[in-house]
Parts: structure tokens; C-alpha cells; sequence
């Protein structure tokens, strides 16, 4: 950096800003973050259908091994984290360029290859998201109906009914809500979340407590559920999907930079991001030890699946008719945070790729009286609609939400929440190789690899069984 540079430095550092009143560095309008949006947005984005299934898995580990393993993902999660936030900015954690997006940091830091294959797992991972959101609230609104007729009828019909029509009914919204523009960017978007996913997180506590005072004694075991209630081998391997349900739950850092891009300056963003990671992570981990906990001392070996919808509560049967319903709720709204993202890089991408091409680029402006005309893009419409099509058409194929949920925790946690930023952090602050430092992080990120291939491997073995005993299209519950 040149003489001049230097001065320009020193004044920026002086806060005698060089750049109009009201903008940052990068001329964009000023941003307003702290530590508490911060802190809020993580947490929204974090507690979400993933609670539902932790006690299932604290009953597959059992007391000792369930909550250590809640209590070692968050702390990898809130590690590599920083070490993410660090890579908010290039070279200088005060006036570095700014990266606005994961993918941007990927690219500065380490390459166009390695670009190219954290776009490929990012989008993979979220097409998997939609998968698992639609069965998800499929199974959410069959607990409505099935708790309503189970009222109705004093507990003597089963109620058995298809999941079909409702996975068809979410695809229906879904293919509406994804042709609003900017959809994912409606401000009270994430208000309704939050206030959702705490509605059916705190609904599920709840009633996890009620029922442990109604048991008057806590069940499960130390080593989790019993050989002789599954086989051995089943043991093994619902242990290996446990460990890929717990990692879902705290698969956030695709969105990490996105937060911290909202943050004001000083003190620099990579400090307030940490001090956010530490305050959010600490409450979610307290949470998801309650739920999970609780949901086991409630129901030991036969903890359900899916808290909310295995039936393991029947009364107060409106109780759970609200937290579904929230859960519904929330999951269509999070369905499209997750996949507006997808959408915009292939239609992007497209409109690169054939730039005369008026299916691709010609908005057709539709007036709509006491609004602004509608943009309806062809491409847009037939894109969208296939892509929710396909999403459901899949869960109606392989409506196993454990299995599903399991796999998706594993394939995002190892390069996505550990490998990249590892790697970027290595090469920003130019550790050496075969120094303690880099062995302490690649030790970090082998052991973390290991626990992917051991939960993807779980949750693939979890599938295969339950294909043994389903015929396509026909699951009731």
C-alpha cells in the first residue's frame, strides 16, 4: 500500500469517514446490526424442524453419550464459526474487502475449484431441505387430522390415512408462494418464523414435562435404547443416523455470512459475529438438551421420530393441533428462504448462458388493479413449478422423515460447517503446514469427516430398511 493508502487508512480508522454520511466502505447504505439482530437471526434460523427429532435421537445414544453429542456438535458449530466470521472480510478484519455471501468468501480465500464444489454440495443440500420440509408438514397436517378423528371418535377409529393429498397440497402452495419475487426477502417473513418454531418447540417441551410428571419417573437408559427392542446391527446403525440428526439441527453455516453482512461497524464485524455465535448457539444448545431430554425421560425406548406427530401425545389434542399448525407454517415460509437461493442461480445462469433467449429474459408485465403489474418470467414459472413438482414427487416416494432429515445433517455438516471454513481460515491467516496449529485443524476436520460418512452411511442403511416394508405412493400412518 502506497504513501496515500496509508493516510486514507489512518483517517478511515479515525472514523473521519471518506465516503458519503450514511454509507459504508462499500457504498452501500449504512447497516444497523448488533450483536442482539444478530444473535435473533440465528437463532431463527437454527431452531427449526430439527428439534423435532432429537429425541429420538438422545433415545438412540442413550443419557451419557445423547446429550454429550448435542454438547460437542455445538461446540464444533460455534468454532468453526468464528473461524467463518473471520473470513467476512480479506486480509484485514477492519477494512478488508467484504465477502456478502459464503460462496463469495469460498472464492476469495481458496479458488474457483473448490467454488465449484461448495456450490454443488450448498445446492444439493438445500434441494435436499425442500425434500425434507415437505414431508415434514405432510406429517404435520395429517397429526391434525388424525388428532381431531382420535378425539372425535373417544380413541376407538385408528384413524389411518395417505400422506399423498397433503404433500400435494404443500406442493400446491408452494409452487404459488415461489413465484413472488423476492418472497424470501419479506421483512416480517422472519418474524412469523421465529414466532412459529418457538410455538412448537415450547409446545413440545411442554408436554415432554407434563408427561414425565404424569410417568412420576424419568425412563431410558444410560446406553440408550435397549438390544432386544431393535437387533444389534439396527442399534449400530440407528446410532450413525442419531449423530446426522443432531448435526441437521445445527446446520446454519450456509447463512452465517449472510447475518453478518447486516452488522454495523466498529467494533469489526468478525468480533460481534463471535460474541453472536456464542450468545445464539448457547441458547439453542440449552434448548435442544430440554427438548430432547425431556422428550426421552417422556417416552425412553419408544420416543417417536418426530416429537410432535408420533403419537406419543394424544391430550390436550388442541395443544397439538396449534403446534402443528406452526409447524406447517413455518415450514412453508422456510421452504422458499431455503430454495430462493437455488431458484436465483439457475435462472441466472440460464439468462448468462442463452442471453437472447426471450423464454429466459422476457418479463411479460401483468396489471393488477391497486398494485404494481406483476413480472411473470416464462422461464421463471415452468422452472419453479418443475423444481417443486420434483421435490414432491420425492417425498411421496421416500416419506421417511429420520432417514431423510439424518442424511441431509450429514452431507452439510462435514463441508459445509467444518472443511471450508477450516480451509479458508488457513489460507487467510497463512498457517503453516505440519505447525500444531494446522495439525490441531485438520485433526479437527478428519474427525468431523468421520462422523459424516458414519451418520450418511446410518441414514442410508435407515432408508434401505424402511423401503423393505413400503410399496411406492402408499404410506398411511
Amino acid at each position: 500500500m502506497g504513501e496515500k493508502g496509508a493516510v486514507k487508512n489512518h483517517l478511515h480508522n479515525n472514523l473521519v469517514f471518506d465516503h458519503p454520511i450514511g454509507f459504508d466502505d462499500d457504498g452501500r447504505l449504512k447497516r444497523t446490526g448488533t450483536v442482539w439482530t444478530a444473535s435473533a437471526h440465528i437463532i431463527t434460523a437454527v431452531i427449526g424442524s430439527g428439534v423435532l427429532s432429537l429425541a429420538w435421537a438422545t433415545a438412540q445414544l442413550g443419557w451419557i453419550a445423547g446429550p454429550a453429542v448435542i454438547f460437542l456438535f455445538s461446540f464444533v458449530t460455534y468454532y468453526t464459526s468464528t473461524l467463518l466470521a473471520a473470513c467476512y472480510r480479506c486480509d484485514d478484519p477492519v477494512n478488508g474487502k467484504r465477502n456478502y455471501t459464503y460462496m463469495e468468501a469460498v472464492r476469495a480465500n481458496l479458488g474457483a475449484f473448490e467454488v465449484k464444489i461448495c456450490g454443488w454440495v450448498q445446492y444439493l443440500n438445500l434441494f435436499g431441505v425442500a425434500i425434507g420440509y415437505t414431508i415434514a408438514s405432510s406429517i404435520s397436517m395429517m397429526a391434525i387430522k388424525r388428532s381431531n378423528c382420535f378425539h372425535a371418535s373417544r380413541g376407538k377409529n385408528p384413524c389411518h390415512m395417505n400422506s399423498n393429498p397433503y404433500m400435494i397440497g404443500f406442493g400446491i402452495a408452494e409452487i404459488i408462494f415461489s413465484q413472488i419475487p423476492d418472497f424470501d426477502q419479506l421483512w416480517w417473513l422472519s418474524i412469523v418464523a421465529a414466532v412459529m418454531s418457538f410455538t412448537y418447540s415450547t409446545i413440545g417441551l411442554g408436554l415432554g414435562i407434563a408427561k414425565v410428571a404424569e410417568n412420576g419417573k424419568i425412563r431410558g437408559s444410560l446406553t440408550g435404547i435397549s438390544v432386544g427392542t431393535v437387533t444389534q446391527t439396527q442399534k449400530i446403525w440407528r446410532s450413525f443416523q442419531a449423530l446426522g440428526d443432531m448435526a441437521f439441527a445445527y446446520s446454519y453455516s450456509l447463512i452465517l455470512i449472510e447475518i453478518q453482512d447486516t452488522l454495523k461497524a466498529p467494533p469489526s464485524e468478525s468480533k460481534t459475529m463471535s460474541k453472536a455465535t456464542l450468545l445464539s448457539v448457547g441458547v439453542t444448545t440449552l434448548f435442544y438438551m430440554l427438548c430432547g431430554c425431556m422428550g426421552y425421560a417422556a417416552f425412553g425406548d419408544l420416543s417417536p421420530g418426530n416429537l410432535l406427530t408420533g403419537f406419543g401425545f394424544y391430550n390436550p389434542f388442541w395443544l397439538l393441533d396449534i403446534a402443528n399448525a406452526a409447524i406447517v407454517i413455518h415450514l412453508v415460509g422456510a421452504y422458499q428462504v431455503y430454495c430462493q437461493p437455488l431458484f436465483a442461480f439457475i435462472e441466472k445462469s440460464a439468462a448468462k448462458r442463452f442471453p437472447d433467449s426471450e423464454f429466459i429474459t422476457k418479463d411479460i408485465k401483468i396489471p393488477i388493479p391497486g398494485f404494481r403489474p406483476y413480472n411473470l418470467n416464462l422461464f421463471r414459472l415452468v422452472w419453479r413449478t418443475i423444481f417443486v413438482m420434483l421435490t414432491t414427487l420425492i417425498s411421496m416416494l421416500l416419506p421417511f422423515f429420520n432417514d431423510i432429515v439424518g442424511l441431509l445433517g450429514a452431507i452439510g455438516f462435514w463441508p459445509l460447517t467444518v472443511y471450508f471454513p477450516v480451509e479458508m481460515y488457513i489460507s487467510q491467516n497463512k498457517i503453516a503446514k505440519w505447525s500444531t496449529r494446522w495439525l490441531c485443524l485438520q485433526i479437527l476436520s478428519i474427525a468431523c469427516l468421520i462422523i459424516t460418512i458414519a451418520a450418511a452411511a446410518g441414514s442410508i442403511a435407515g432408508v434401505i430398511l424402511d423401503l423393505k416394508s413400503y410399496t411406492p405412493f402408499s404410506t398411511a400412518y
